[in-house]
């Protein structure tokens, strides 16, 4: 997790973790924890993956046949997509124009730097634009992705690093595989998320909580075999996660956990 320049590096799924449980972020990340999928959960992980891929290429103008002659419902996915949002994925270009897959950013702060992979982000001098696929089964909830800390660190990095106000950026999440309820058939789905001011500053405010708790809980760890402290049991964030036995949480015979739904499996774990 260390950058070259010594900076400890936070992604959005670093925030996630440590926005529901700081012990379970040591785990994770300071002790190289793993907790294998199940197949059905690499299934559908490495469909995200082989998507991911092709949006990638098809933006960098590579071939993508020999990828999706093999997944009929990938090329599926994507010929809507196509016919969904052409001008996010052909988009007129001008002058001052950014037009990126796969766009990295960057930001000092607080100690830590901020790191994210965009999808798709589209620049102009008047607009930002970030384009996320998503490719797992159901839809999230318009509250969930926006208080979920993809959105708030994607949209608070462009801002920071942009001239671009708040107000001027968006984000968009397209629900790439999700299906009609009534027919099961395909059926794309989107999600726009206006950036502000507002929330630039709240998530400025909490982005430095954040790092102020990690700061004193690193510098613990340095002065004594102290551990991060474990999340209130009340907040119900025990009863899924893979650890609660190492935390005591449960007893080994209740070990059973009741993992994330298929319909519910992020596309890439960052």
């Amino acid at each position: 997790m260390a950058d070259s320049v010594g900076l400890l590096s936070l992604s959005q799924g670093h925030l996630n973790v440590l926005s529901q449980c700081d012990r379970r972020f040591q785990y994770l990340f300071l002790e190289g924890l793993i907790v294998p999928p199940s197949p059905d959960q690499q299934a559908s992980l490495d469909w995200g993956s082989r998507f991911h891929l092709v949006m990638q290429q098809r933006q960098m103008g590579l071939p993508t046949e020999q990828i999706t002659a093999q997944d009929a419902e990938l090329q599926a996915s994507l010929e809507q997509l196509l016919i969904a949002a052409p001008e996010v994925l052909s988009p007129p270009k001008g002058e001052g124009t950014l037009h990126q897959s796969e766009h990295r950013r960057t930001l000092s702060f607080n100690n830590y730097l901020l790191t994210a992979i965009y999808d798709l982000v589209h620049l102009t001098p008047n607009r930002g634009e970030i384009f996320d696929w998503k490719t797992y089964l159901v839809p999230r909830k318009r509250a969930y992705l926006e208080r979920d800390w993809q959105s708030r660190l994607y949209l608070f990095l462009l801002a920071e690093t942009t001239d671009l106000p708040p107000e001027a950026l968006s984000i968009t999440y397209w629900f790439v595989r999700s299906r009609d309820p009534q027919t099961q058939a395909l059926h794309l789905q989107k999600e726009t998320i206006q950036y502000s001011r507002l929330r630039h500053q709240q998530t400025r405010q909490d982005l430095t909580t954040i790092s102020d708790r990690l700061t004193r809980q690193f510098a613990a760890l340095q002065t004594q075999a102290a551990m991060f402290p474990k999340v209130d049991l009340a907040k119900g964030y025990c009863d899924t996660c893979p650890f609660a036995v190492r935390c005591q949480r449960i007893s080994p015979a209740d070990s059973e956990m009741s993992l994330p739904a298929l319909s519910h499996i992020d596309e890439v774990a960052l």
